[in-house]
């Protein structure tokens, strides 16, 4: 019988997750039978939105997440050996996949020489929840002035430049000079560094001087009080999360906004990327034309190995991760990557010191 890695929910979590928090297991997978299909696990996602929905975790299950892999050994015409396929598989190293399986599997289109990382990041779930999130729901007109938190992200990096291929003026707030800097590479027009700014609400008015159309929320809390407060008549706010509070013990209390809700008639919506699995592909070809067409950067944050996953998930939470956290679960999953954009950053720093 085949073995697997598995990581299972050792204890739910409280505050900050630890690595006690999951537990590393060993699972036999029986033979592959008809219309079944093995998968090997080559990357796992890493997400914010695992520590939130801890309150649904039950113990001993296995930890959820989007994975891509490759099919190893199949009885299943649709789904070839030799194909990489993405969806919610969990964090395993091996997946016998049934078809009564309910994973949102799918086979990732040909991406040509781009890494197959992308896969979990511009091409899955943040891209998706960037082009509907912000598409949909704030529905950008041109010249408006766009607000992104933990603009440094997966989700928030890729939701300011669909802003400015849609001619919009992008302020990105982020926690960190570094991230700073790669969002002044990817074309972000005021960059905020929250946790040495001062005064938020003054730097906001600094950077949308004509007030803010639309707001994608990542953070919530103070941070997004701030920004509602500031916004134009009839703003736009996208929900996409809230990790100002995923790790927090008890409820954070923030200012009042329902005023300003009112008396600006602005419009907010919460969403979660797979309400759209009926467009996935339509945002998914999309994203990855703006990659080919060089208007979609990204950059990614590899941890590599299997066993270092819960970590990973430890440093999403702390904010470690510029653009999108990955585990790679095998050295050998190592791709050639000509044409991704993680020395972006390196060279970009070189360009300033020589202005």
């Amino acid at each position: 019988m085949m073995k697997a890695q598995v990581y299972t929910v050792a204890k739910i979590f409280e505050g900050e997750i630890k690595e006690a928090d999951l537990k590393l297991e060993e699972e036999e997978l029986p033979p592959v039978q008809d219309d079944e299909y093995l998968v090997e696990a080559m990357y796992l996602s890493v997400d914010p939105y695992m520590r939130a929905y801890a309150k649904n975790y039950t113990v001993g299950q296995v930890m959820i997440g989007i994975q891509a892999g490759k099919i190893v050994e199949s009885k299943n015409k649709n789904f070839p050996v030799g194909e990489i396929v993405v969806g919610n598989l969990g964090w395993r190293t091996y997946t016998l996949v049934k078809p009564s399986d309910d994973y949102f599997i799918y086979i990732l289109p040909d991406v040509g020489n781009l890494p197959k990382s992308i896969a979990l990041g511009v091409l899955g779930a943040p891209g998706m929840a960037a082009y509907f999130g912000f598409l949909d729901i704030c529905r950008p007109i041109e010249g408006d002035t766009v607000v992104v938190s933990a603009a440094g992200g997966a989700v928030g990096s890729h939701v300011g430049q669909i802003a400015k291929i849609k001619k919009c003026r992008v302020i990105g707030i982020t926690g960190s000079e570094e991230k700073a800097r790669w969002l002044e590479f990817l074309g972000f027009d005021y960059v905020i560094n929250y946790k040495t700014t001062k005064d938020l609400a003054a730097d906001l008015r600094k950077g949308a001087p004509k007030g803010i159309d639309c707001y994608f929320d990542n953070v919530g809390g103070d941070t997004s009080s701030t920004v509602m407060q500031l916004m134009n008549q009839g703003g736009r706010v996208s929900v996409c999360g809230a990790i100002s509070s995923y790790n927090a013990k008890v409820p954070l209390r923030a200012n009042v906004i329902q005023p300003d809700i009112v008396a600006k008639q602005l419009e907010l919506k919460g969403f979660v990327s797979h309400q759209f699995r009926d467009r996935w592909m339509e945002g998914l070809n999309q994203n990855l034309r703006w990659v080919q067409e060089n208007k979609l950067k990204y950059r990614e944050t590899i941890t590599d190995g299997f066993e270092n996953a819960t970590r990973a998930l430890m440093g999403v939470l702390k904010g470690e991760n510029i653009g999108k956290a990955l585990v790679r679960v095998k050295a050998s999953h190592v791709e050639h990557e000509s044409v991704d954009f993680n020395n972006a950053l390196s060279k970009f720093k070189k360009f300033q010191g020589h202005r």
